[in-house]
C-alpha cells in the first residue's frame, strides 16, 4: 500500500551540491523544502575525523561514499549492436552515494568554462567555415553566455571559499593567472594553495616554452575562511589524504561543509535519507510533475510526496532515468537522429604521464589532489585549429602531491605489478616521481547516448539506464596533439626517463579515468533540440527542473563542478524572482 503525503512546496530528488543549492535559496525564499537522498546522511564533525577519515582502503579502494551497485547499477556497451551488460563494480567513473553525493570525494579542482565554450558551435562555424564541424558531432550553443553566468561563478567561488589565482581581473590580464580566462569581477576568495615541487618543475619548463602556467584553481580553502553563509572552513593542511576521501579540516568544499550545517537548521527544510525515488508522477496534459514516489529503504515502506515544485538534483544517469521513466519529454533515437532525453552523452577525455627524477625529490606523501600547476594554451579556443584535423582541447597540468601508501606508487613501465622487482621500483621511485594529466573536451557526437535497458532492471524492478559510448576520433586527435605538447614541456624538465599514457581506442569502464559525465538532459533555447529551457526548467513539465551535469549540452576542457553549481544558483534566482509570482514556462518555446 502507498501512503500519500502532504503536499509541500518544494521536494529534491537527491541532495548533493545542487539540491543543498536549490533548498538553500528556495528556504531562503520562504518555501517549505523537502530534500529526498537515496544514501546516508554524513556529518563532516561526525563521520569525517580523525583517524578514521586518514583510511586509504576504506575511502579509496572499498569506495564507502561511493553508489552501491547491488542496488541500482547502469549498464554499459561502446556501440549499438552490442549486447549491454550491468556494471557490477564501478570503476571508469565514481558517482557519490549519501547526503552531500560526489561533491564529498572529489578533487575539487575549480574551474569556469571559457566564453567561446558557451557558443562552440558558432564559434567553430565562424571561424572555420560553416561546413568545418564533422559528420556525427552534435554539438550546440548554450542558451546562456559567460557573461551572464559570471555573477554566479562569483557567488560558488565565495560559498567554496575556491582558492587560486585570477588571470583576467575585469578585463586587465595578469601575470601569473590564467590569461585565456573570461573577465572575473572580483580575485578568488582566497589565494591559491601551494604548488607542489613537480608542479614548479613542469611551471618553469612551460615557461622556457613560451606557455603561460599558473596554479591551479580548487575549491579548498589555503587560509581559514567564512562563507556569505557564515560557514567556517579550515585552512588546507595538506594531509595527503584527499581524492576519493572526505576533508578532515572542511576546508575542501562540498555540500556539507559550506551549505548544510545552516541548512539544516532551517525549519522549513526537512532531509529523508535512505529513500529510493522510483518515479516522478507526470500529468502529461497539464504538463506538469504532481508528485515524486519513492520507497524508504529501511522498512520497504511506499511513499508519495506530492510538491508543487519538483527538482531533478541527483546525478546525471539518475537524472536521465528518471526523465525517461516518467515520459517526459522524447526519448532520443540514435538511428534517426530524433528526440532529446539521453541524447549527447560525453565524458571527460584524459590521458597523463609519468616521469622520473633520480636527483630530485618530490614529496609526494605531502599535499592535495587538485595541488598542482597548469598551461591553458591548448584549451577550447585559446590557439588555433586550422589544419590540425580535430576540434577542442583541454588543459595539461603536473602534480605530484597527495600520494598516499597504496594508489601514490607511480613506477616506470615495465615494472612488474607485484614481487621483489616492483617492491625495489616503488623504494627507489616514490620519492622521485612526477605525474601528470591532460584533460580534454568531448564534443558531443550522434553515437554516444543514453536510454533505457530493455533486459536488466534494478531492485525495484526499474528498467536500468543503459550507456552506449566510444570516444570518436575528434578526440584522440585532440588529446594526442595535448600529449605531445605535455611530451615536450616533461624534456625540457630533464627526466631521467618519463612514460606517455595514452587512451585506448576502445573504451574501457574497468580503470578510473574521471567522474565527469555530462549531458543526456541538455538545456538549449528550443525544445526540439534541448530538454530544459535556459534557466533549467523542463519543456514539457513547467514545475519540474533539472540540475547537474547532464544539462551539458556537451563537455568542454574543463572540471564540470564550477559551472554546475554556478548554474544551480542561475536556476534557483529564476525560480525565486521569476517562476514563484507565475507559475508558468519561463521561455516560451
Amino acid at each position: 500500500m502507498v501512503t500519500k503525503l502532504r503536499e509541500v512546496d518544494v521536494v529534491a530528488v537527491g541532495l548533493g551540491w545542487t539540491g543543498a543549492i536549490l533548498a538553500r535559496e528556495l528556504t531562503k525564499a520562504g518555501l517549505n523544502v523537502v530534500a529526498l537522498e537515496k544514501g546516508q546522511d554524513r556529518v563532516p564533525g561526525q563521520d569525517f575525523t580523525i583517524p578514521a577519515v586518514r583510511d586509504e582502503l576504506r575511502w579509496s579502494q572499498r569506495l564507502e561514499l561511493m553508489w552501491d551497485n547491488s542496488i541500482d547499477t547502469l549498464t554499459f556497451r561502446n556501440f549499438p549492436n552490442e549486447q549491454a551488460l550491468p556494471i557490477r563494480r564501478i570503476g571508469a567513473f565514481l558517482p557519490g552515494e549519501g547526503v552531500g553525493g560526489s561533491g564529498i570525494h572529489w578533487g575539487a579542482l575549480h574551474w569556469r568554462f571559457l566564453p567561446s565554450d558557451f557558443r562552440i558551435r558558432s564559434a567553430l562555424t565562424e571561424r572555420y567555415g560553416a561546413n568545418v564541424l564533422p559528420d556525427g558531432m552534435t554539438i550546440q550553443d548554450w542558451p546562456v553566455s559567460y557573461d551572464e553566468m559570471e555573477p554566479f561563478y562569483d557567488q560558488f567561488d565565495k560559498i567554496c571559499g575556491a582558492s587560486g589565482t585570477a588571470g583576467n581581473l575585469r578585463g586587465n590580464k595578469v601575470t601569473g593567472g590564467n590569461v585565456f580566462e573570461g573577465s572575473r569581477a572580483n580575485e578568488y576568495p582566497n589565494a591559491a594553495i601551494k604548488s607542489s615541487n613537480a608542479g614548479l618543475m613542469f611551471g618553469e619548463a612551460a615557461k622556457s616554452l613560451g606557455y603561460h602556467p599558473f596554479p591551479a584553481p580548487v575549491a579548498i580553502a589555503s587560509n581559514a575562511y567564512t562563507n556569505p553563509e557564515n560557514v567556517a572552513l579550515g585552512a588546507c593542511e595538506y594531509c595527503g589524504f584527499c581524492n576519493r576521501i572526505a576533508c578532515e579540516t572542511n576546508a575542501k568544499a562540498s555540500a556539507n561543509s559550506t551549505i548544510l550545517p545552516v541548512l539544516r537548521l532551517d525549519p522549513k527544510f526537512e532531509m529523508r535519507t535512505r529513500t529510493f525515488v522510483t518515479k516522478l508522477n507526470y500529468d502529461k496534459a497539464a504538463k506538469r510533475v504532481v508528485s515524486v514516489s519513492y520507497v524508504d529503504k529501511r522498512n520497504g515502506e511506499e511513499y508519495e510526496q506530492p510538491a508543487n515544485i519538483v527538482l531533478l538534483t541527483s546525478y546525471v544517469f539518475s537524472n536521465v532515468q528518471h526523465m525517461l521513466l516518467a515520459g517526459i519529454g522524447e526519448p532520443y533515437d540514435r538511428a534517426t537522429g530524433k528526440g532529446v532525453v539521453g541524447k549527447n552523452y560525453a565524458y571527460q577525455f584524459e590521458a597523463g604521464a609519468s616521469a622520473f627524477f633520480e636527483n630530485k625529490e618530490m614529496n609526494p606523501y605531502w599535499g592535495s589532489a587538485g595541488m598542482g600547476v597548469v598551461i591553458d594554451d591548448f584549451n577550447g579556443e585559446n590557439f588555433d585549429h586550422g589544419g590540425l584535423g580535430f576540434f577542442g582541447g583541454g588543459y595539461i597540468m603536473a602534480s605530484t602531491a597527495a600520494a598516499p601508501p597504496m594508489a601514490g606508487r607511480t613506477v616506470p613501465h615495465g615494472t612488474p605489478e607485484w614481487g621483489a622487482d616492483w617492491k625495489r621500483a616503488t623504494a627507489k621511485w616514490y620519492y622521485h616521481a612526477a605525474r601528470f594529466n591532460t584533460q580534454g573536451s568531448v564534443y558531443a557526437n550522434r553515437d554516444n547516448f543514453m536510454d533505457l535497458d530493455p533486459t536488466y532492471k534494478d531492485a525495484f524492478g526499474r528498467p536500468l539506464i543503459r550507456l552506449t559510448y566510444n570516444p570518436p576520433d575528434n578526440e584522440f586527435k585532440m588529446s594526442a596533439y595535448l600529449l605531445n605538447k605535455l611530451e615536450g614541456a616533461i624534456k625540457a624538465m630533464n627526466p631521467t626517463s618519463y612514460d606517455m599514457h595514452p587512451r585506448p581506442k576502445t573504451f574501457t569502464v574497468v580503470p578510473y579515468q574521471s567522474t565527469h559525465n555530462t549531458g543526456g538532459t541538455m538545456m538549449g533555447g528550443d525544445p526540439k533540440s534541448s530538454v530544459v529551457n535556459r534557466y533549467l526548467q523542463a519543456w514539457d513539465a513547467h514545475n519540474l527542473f533539472i540540475q547537474g551535469a547532464s544539462v551539458f549540452p556537451q563537455q568542454h576542457g574543463y572540471n564540470p563542478t564550477g559551472t554546475v553549481g554556478a548554474l544551480a544558483y542561475w536556476s534557483a534566482k529564476a525560480i525565486t524572482q521569476n517562476y514563484l509570482k507565475n507559475p508558468g514556462p519561463l521561455v516560451h518555446a
